[in-house]
């Protein structure tokens, strides 16, 4: 079938998990989480497939092993599509792309790249373009001070600063949640990080 969006119901059993995430409230919302929250997300997927990649949804099971928190549930639905990122909460609508959570060696060529000339103006250029057009630009972690081998008065001190670089943009509940209007936001987010996914795949790998 064809991605509409997802209805309010979507929002409201979200709502609902925020408020009772427990066994009990997710078994009696099944069938509302499967046909007004998964479903559109699948179709989204498979309406997106054929420009970013595949499409991948994440379990909504919190592993709760090495928790404090012992809630059993996600209180969101996300997804990968190819090198982006896709989520949808009863907080609206985010996407994004990039490197976040890179591994050390990766995240060793990360800076590396940051640090030569050419490379680095480039990357500070894609940055500074996407800051612009209204996204946000961020690291799972970003360190207080230069990272080691680094001096504190480099000219991209903050892009080493970050590990790893991604871009993501959010938008509230709105009408427009529940129309088509949804996957051209997603699109257009995910055709700006281009670039950025191009610099990431020649200078990370």
């Amino acid at each position: 079938m064809a991605f509409h969006g997802w209805p309010i119901e979507a929002v409201e059993f979200y709502e609902g998990l925020e408020a009772d995430n427990s066994r009990v409230y997710w078994q009696d919302n099944k069938e509302v989480y499967d046909r007004r929250v998964r479903a559109p997300m699948e179709e989204l997927l498979a309406e997106l497939a054929d420009e970013f990649g595949a499409g991948t949804m994440f379990r909504p099971y919190r592993d709760v092993r090495f928790s404090a928190d012992k809630s059993p549930y996600k209180t969101t639905c996300a997804a990968r599509i190819g090198a982006g990122y896709v989520s949808f909460s009863a907080e609206g609508l985010s996407a994004g792309s990039g490197l976040y959570m890179p591994e050390p060696a990766a995240l060793q060529r990360f800076r590396a790249a940051v640090d030569a000339e050419e490379s680095g103006a480039e990357l500070s250029d894609i940055v500074a373009a996407l800051n612009r057009g209204g996204y946000q630009t961020m690291a799972h972690d970003v360190l207080k001070t230069a990272p080691r081998g680094y001096p504190a008065d480099h000219p991209r001190i903050e892009l080493l600063r970050h590990k790893g670089i991604a871009m993501m943009k959010s938008w509230p509940v709105g009408a427009w949640l529940g129309t088509r209007k949804a996957k051209d936001r997603v699109v257009t987010t995910l055709r700006a990080a281009v670039p950025l996914n191009e610099w990431l795949a020649l200078n990370v790998g």
